[in-house]
């Protein structure tokens, strides 16, 4: 049969690339060669050469075929003939169950029987892999055959390539969506998956995350330094229909003036000095999510400019670019500055404030919500311990928790989380007593005003005053008066002068300290830090007599 070798080439090329599934681009290819072979199978092989591994990746028949992976080792037989036989790329078998390289493949395959044709195939002189062609038993491919299979060799080897890279990019992106799905976890985790005090102190403010988490409006969280505003923002976007999206955070403060726009909204390759390759910008990663924008009262007025287009219209410009792009974002923004105030000043645009304060939050300090001081404090020390993989999570000691309570922190919630981290390692796995408080919370009394008595003209007398200050050291002192710690040196006056004017004031110490609170020579009962210690009392007995 004379056949045209240019037509064959065509049509046989028109199915080997008909599809980017190679298993259905070899059944198109396999129906039509059978016009011209005796054909009923064929097969895709690659080879490993350092782990002397061949993998069938696709097989068709006349009436299916499918993808697979079926790897066959092959012996050290199998693999100096794989190297013997690269200078001669076909190969005919008259029983492929007998070839060292084909054998333990086709074994697998189920077609020991069956004669086989194969042929290597190569592209630009490198070796791609091996095509393996079957036919009924006792029915024989010849040199003809070989001819034919032969003109479609670098068809073959481009498909084949093809759809290893196809397959690769196909691995990479299920290896990158993965990896995307455990670092949103872990960004809840860092941020706060779950929101301490949501039933208590937060309780008002959860219930109107959950008003406005659904929507897709706006919001602007307002509150101290580390009440925890990056944690409302997460739980709004977990509780809403985005939730499957990204979570992108900015810190608006953090960003350099000159990067911003880059930062924010992308740059084109070459729009400046270092831009060697195109960027896609915060908001265009937030698409169909959430961007948190942290700090917001940080932004320079040139970035509020294009903030506010973002804001009206949902597109984006990157630097150096004329492309309009469109994007679906909702906008949390954060700030613990007053706004207001930076409206009148200047420094915050007014049509900026107005689109993001559609629906305001204002999370209240920790010093206003006391009861979620417990559980915090437990969260952190569970949390922490983990981190330091200590041996035993450690429980409070007796005052420890009232000590917690008691303190106004300034820091809020981070400052808790920092102070429960410091006591876990000073600790050293022992009860953790938190006693650093103590002297904060002894400071700040100090510095309150308190009664004093008060002569007839509204001043207080000196002896009250110098007997209430030394009563005040020797408290921060825990009533030791000698040492390092004591309160003779933190007055700077010698000890024993310090016990003269003591004795004068009528402060009591020593033994009768230790027995009870006396009263001072105004008649005013001594405050109760003023106990010295036992082993203290007992020193400084025979030195002064009460």
């Amino acid at each position: 049969m004379t056949i045209d070798e240019s037509e064959f080439f065509r049509e046989a090329t028109l199915r080997i690339c008909g599809s980017l599934e190679i298993e259905s681009a070899m059944q198109q290819c396999l129906q039509y060669l059978t016009r011209y072979l005796p054909a009923t199978s064929m097969s895709f092989h690659i080879y490993d050469r350092e782990l002397g591994i061949v993998e069938t990746i696709a097989m068709a028949t006349l009436d299916s075929c499918r993808a697979m992976s079926l790897r066959t080792p092959l012996s050290a037989r199998g693999r100096r003939q794989v190297e013997e036989q690269r200078s001669n790329r076909a190969k005919l078998m008259e029983r492929s169950g007998d070839d060292a390289v084909a054998g333990p493949v086709v074994r697998q395959l189920g077609i020991t029987d069956h004669p086989g044709l194969l042929l290597d195939l190569a592209l630009e002189g490198k070796f791609v892999g091996t095509l393996s062609v079957f036919s009924e038993p006792d029915i024989k491919f010849n040199r003809h055959h070989v001819g034919l299979l032969s003109l479609l060799n670098k068809p073959f080897a481009i498909a084949l390539t093809n759809s290893l890279r196809y397959r690769e990019l196909q691995t990479l992106r299920d290896i990158l969506a993965d990896d995307n799905r455990y670092l949103q976890d872990e960004l809840r985790t860092l941020s706060g998956g779950e929101v301490i005090g949501a039933e208590f102190g937060l309780k008002r403010v959860m219930d109107m995350v959950r008003q406005v988490a659904p929507l897709k409006s706006p919001v602007l969280l307002m509150g101290e330094t580390g009440v925890g505003k990056e944690v409302i923002a997460n739980a709004i976007h977990n509780l809403s229909l985005r939730s499957n999206g990204p979570f992108i955070r900015v810190n608006c403060g953090a960003i350099p003036p000159t990067l911003m726009d880059s930062e924010l909204f992308g740059h084109e390759k070459g729009a400046f000095t270092g831009a060697l390759f195109q960027k896609r910008g915060r908001f265009e990663r937030a698409d169909r999510g959430t961007i948190f924008l942290d700090e917001i009262g940080e932004l320079p007025p040139e970035a509020q400019v294009r903030l506010l287009r973002v804001l009206q219209e949902k597109e984006i410009e990157r630097v150096g670019g004329t492309e309009t792009i469109q994007v679906d974002i909702r906008v949390i923004a954060a700030t613990h500055r007053n706004l207001e105030k930076m409206l009148d000043e200047g420094r915050f645009r007014k049509d900026i404030y107005f689109r993001l304060r559609v629906f305001p939050i204002t999370i209240p300090p920790l010093r206003q919500r006391p009861e979620d001081i417990p559980v915090l404090a437990q969260h952190f020390i569970q949390k922490k311990s983990l981190e330091m993989k200590a041996a035993r999570i450690p429980s409070l000691a007796p005052g420890a928790l009232n000590r917690l309570m008691q303190y106004s922190w300034p820091g809020n919630v981070r400052e808790l989380e920092n102070a429960v981290e410091r006591e876990l390692i000073v600790s050293k796995g022992n009860l953790l007593s938190f006693g650093d408080l103590e002297f904060k919370l002894q400071t700040a009394a100090e510095g309150k005003p308190e009664p004093a008595a008060e002569n007839a003209g509204g001043v207080l007398e000196l002896d009250t005053f110098v007997s209430r200050h030394i009563q005040r050291v020797l408290a921060l002192c825990h009533g030791r008066v000698e040492g390092e710690n004591g309160a003779a040196r933190r007055l700077n006056v010698h000890p024993s002068t310090l016990r003269k004017k003591m004795k004068k004031l009528g402060m009591i110490y020593g033994r009768r300290a230790s027995q009870g609170a006396g009263t001072d020579r105004q008649g005013q009962e001594a405050s109760p830090h003023l106990d010295l210690q036992a082993g203290e009392a007992r020193e400084e007995e025979p030195q002064f007599k009460s």
